[in-house]
């Protein structure tokens, strides 16, 4: 098989474990930054590696569109073209039909699309977004599935669910490299809990390498994307990764792992970035604000990545407002380094068995919404 995994601590539901790929071992619960067109934003490969990366996520859509598949095959793989050695995880695409393209069409066989890059028509089956997988060479694929908005009816949501599983069918069916790469499932249903059972239970009994929980962080609430996580976690096979697709706070990373969620990704550390926001361990600052004009300590006093250890907030501050790109670089880097922070502490809290403890102090130590974090 493609991967192993092995839980090695458990405290209550959280799981610490190692995934283990034919380039290198993940140390569960991970973060997996998001690298669309093959490569992190402002962030170079070798700069990932020195944070701890252990995994990225990029996206068979984009890259189908743009280089194409047929020369990241040809120039090795994508692990080659873009220079990174670790494992990759690919997202099949199926979130970005439904979101990028205004002209779309569903049926059976597949999704019509129009790029959103050039308004060419193109078709996405199952299997051809498994082949184009294939092409990429990652060591982890997802299924073509079929997601719907929020909110979605009840009726609307079964169809897409019942799709989706008979596309991850034909995924299985059509998926001949499971030596080297493994496809997980992904469970969808909307916020209805008997879609979300049903769904979970289909494709258990399918026996993937691993599955995944798709179709949150959408547009509903926390508190009802946690609901659906106690809905469906304990329904997939205990010793199988699980990973929830689109989450990146630090709040709901903490609240996944509590719950029995493995691996995660998200755009939200890089994108917030981008605007000058970076996450501290009570909260976010924004650090384009007058507040920080003169302010000379770093980002987070007490923190050891590189950007903390050398610049201060006052001196992002003028790179960001002056549109100078190196902002950008320290603002990244900064959140990606405290978010593989976040994680490896989490995992220690569960090889320790406290990670209640670890959960309280967290939560303790966030600011509440009415007051401002940027005080600090």
């Amino acid at each position: 098989m493609a991967i192993t995994f092995k839980i090695t601590s458990k405290d209550q539901r959280a799981r610490a474990g190692e995934l283990q790929t034919a380039r290198g071992v993940i140390k569960t619960p991970s973060f997996m930054p998001v690298g669309t067109q093959a490569t992190v934003k402002a962030m170079a490969p070798e700069e990932l590696r020195e944070i701890g990366v252990q995994i990225l996520l990029s996206n068979a859509y984009h890259l189908y569109l743009r280089p194409g598949t047929s020369l990241i095959r040809q120039a090795g793989g994508l692990h080659r073209f873009m220079h990174w050695s670790r494992p990759i995880l690919t997202d099949s695409g199926g979130f970005q039909v439904f979101s990028l393209s205004a002209q779309r069409k569903v049926a059976e066989e597949g999704v019509t699309f129009r790029s959103h890059l050039d308004g060419s028509t193109h078709v996405f089956t199952p299997e051809k977004a498994v082949t184009v997988q294939n092409d990429l060479g990652a060591d982890i694929i997802m299924p073509l599935d079929h997601v719907v908005g929020y909110p979605a009816s009840a009726a609307e949501t079964r169809e897409a669910m019942e799709r989706t599983i008979r596309w991850a069918r034909r995924c299985q069916e059509h998926h001949q490299n499971t030596e080297k790469q493994a496809l997980f499932a992904i469970v969808q249903g909307g916020t209805f809990a008997h879609l979300r059972e049903e769904c979970s239970r289909v494709l258990a009994a399918m026996d993937f390498p691993g599955y995944a929980i798709g179709g949150l962080s959408v547009g509903e609430t926390k508190a009802e994307m946690y609901r659906i996580l106690d809905w469906t976690l304990p329904l997939l096979p205990e010793n199988k990764p699980r990973y929830l697709m689109g989450v990146g706070s630090a709040d709901a990373l903490l609240e996944g792992v509590r719950r029995g969620v493995d691996l995660f990704d998200c755009v939200l550390p890089t994108r917030i970035a981008r605007n000058g926001r970076v996450m501290v361990s009570w909260g976010y600052l924004t650090l384009r604000n007058a507040r920080f004009a003169k302010d000379l300590r770093p980002i987070e006093p007490g923190c050891e990545c590189y950007v903390c250890r050398h610049y201060s907030r006052a001196y992002i501050r003028h790179l960001l407002k002056a549109n100078e790109i190196l902002g950008l670089r320290l603002t990244t880097y900064h959140n990606l380094y405290f978010l593989q922070n976040l994680m490896a502490k989490i995992r220690q809290a569960i090889l320790e068995k406290k990670l209640a403890q670890f959960y309280e102090e967290f939560r303790a130590g966030l600011q509440p919404v009415p007051q401002n974090p940027e005080n600090k």
